[in-house]
């Protein structure tokens, strides 16, 4: 078997850009591909395809930098727990309140997009007043 090689029609605006690319070292075009990822904020590896279940892996394995604070149990010290609701969301009273009451429903998003040291922060608040958080 013989391989053929297809011609390949350059556009003629691209065919001196082309010309200098091969006669480029290939230390030269490596130097070239970082230059320009760099420069335009694009990368120069090929797509992987993923099926969505190793998606999810990868997403997992991946740190992740920032967090949504969902309060999701109140416990038995109520008062403390709106007292950490008003502290971290700069809600009043009455809002924080109903939040805390809303979450003995059902979950409730107390914060959302936070970095991870302030996210963890918050959960330690949370859970020293008798609450249950789950970072998301």
């Amino acid at each position: 078997m013989t391989e053929e090689k297809k011609e390949l029609k350059i556009p003629e605006k691209l065919k001196k850009i082309v010309e200098d690319i091969e006669k480029l070292s290939v230390l030269d075009l490596a130097e070239l591909v970082k230059v320009l990822e760099e420069k335009f904020g694009v990368s120069a590896q090929a797509p992987v395809m993923a099926s969505p279940a190793s998606a999810e892996a990868t997403a997992d394995k991946e740190e992740k930098s920032s967090f949504n604070i969902e309060l999701k149990e109140v416990g038995a010290k109520k008062i403390d727990v709106i007292k950490a609701v008003r502290d971290i969301t700069a809600k009043g009273l009455k809002e924080a309140k109903d939040l805390v009451d809303a979450a003995a429903s059902s979950p409730q998003m107390l914060k959302e997009n936070v970095k991870k040291e302030e996210a963890e922060e918050i959960k330690k608040k949370f859970e020293a007043a008798g609450a249950k958080v789950e970072l998301k």
